[in-house]
């Protein structure tokens, strides 16, 4: 009998000894998921702090934890950080309840006295750093609700910032070898000078649209050329916030007025164009309407993916607080 009781106590000892598990989900106050979020785990008398990140369907884990007590710090960049406590038991899988970041109170250092143009200088600064999975340009879109305006000479260096990037210059070259593949524009012909001038059309097509839309008309009509992430409210009401980003838009006084500078860029592009195709491409007012259209529909399809996927992908946000001078 005493050997039971001794042995029984022995598989209890090795039962309490037996590692834990620690899970999680990190996301954004509107629901989604946070990629990267850094996990820090602490214990009371260790020395060591483990750290993971979280996975694109925001979750962390910890494996073959010691029985015990913890503390989680949970941070990401832009973000207000948060601290959980719990305690892993012996053999068992700690469930963290799901963990929520939301913007924080404030991100970009502003010193008293700078001046709206100089915020602007440096959001724009912050925004040229943005590039989808680490490389693909994403500097039309501003994280900051309440962004300083901008001034002609940053919307031009902006659009100029836009159409010469290397991946863009590379995207071009794409779409100039799909172009020639189908044998558009048939009059350029065949070979490297075909590829040639179908290069200079695509990119004249890009140019001309980024100058027009996202620079010359917003300096004219004094708009904002960006998309501004709402991140905020249900499902549908994003998706119309961003599906109306084409035809309506944030002018320099703060205020929301219609989008003149993309309607009407998109239109004086497609007509544009039509003055270095070849002659037998050229079309009417009714081939210029549809090419606008077509842009149009793009720019909302880009503002949809701006406000619902882009964000997980672009690792050097600019900062989402709203900043004022």
């Amino acid at each position: 009998m005493l050997q039971g009781a001794a042995s029984s106590s022995l598989e209890q000892a090795a039962e309490h000894q037996l590692p834990g598990n620690i899970r999680g989900r990190v996301v954004d106050q509107s629901g989604s998921n946070i990629t990267g979020a850094l996990i820090k785990l602490t214990r009371e008398g260790q020395s060591s702090s483990p750290q993971v990140e979280s996975d694109e369907d925001g979750q962390f884990f910890f494996f073959n934890i010691d029985p015990g007590p913890f503390e989680l710090t949970i941070t990401s960049e832009g973000l207000a950080g948060q601290t959980v406590s719990g305690s892993v038991k012996a053999g068992e899988t700690y469930v963290v309840p799901q963990v929520m970041l939301v913007v924080a109170t404030q991100v970009t250092e502003v010193r008293v006295g700078v001046s709206p143009a100089e915020l602007a200088e440096q959001q724009i600064r912050e925004q040229t750093q943005q590039r989808v999975f680490g490389f693909v340009p994403n500097f039309y879109v501003s994280y900051v609700p309440d962004a300083a305006p901008l001034s002609p000479k940053l919307k031009f260096r902006l659009a100029w910032k836009s159409a010469t990037d290397p991946v863009t210059l590379a995207g071009v070259g794409f779409l100039a070898g799909i172009n020639q593949a189908a044998d558009r524009w048939g009059a350029y012909g065949q070979g490297m000078q075909g590829y040639a001038k179908r290069y200079g059309a695509t990119y004249g097509d890009v140019f001309t649209a980024t100058f027009l839309g996202g620079a010359v008309l917003p300096s004219l009509l004094k708009q904002d050329p960006r998309y501004f992430y709402k991140g905020t409210g249900s499902k549908r009401s994003r998706f119309l916030y961003a599906i109306a980003n084409s035809v309506i838009c944030k002018g320099d006084n703060g205020q929301w007025q219609p989008n003149y500078s993309t309607v009407l860029g998109s239109f004086a592009a497609a007509g544009i164009s039509n003055l270095y195709y070849p002659a037998a491409d050229r079309r009417g007012g009714g081939a210029v309407v549809g090419t606008a259209m077509i842009r149009l529909a793009e720019i909302s399809l880009a503002a949809t993916l701006q406000e619902f996927v882009f964000p997980r992908f672009s690792p050097k946000r600019g900062a989402r607080a709203q900043s004022q001078p």
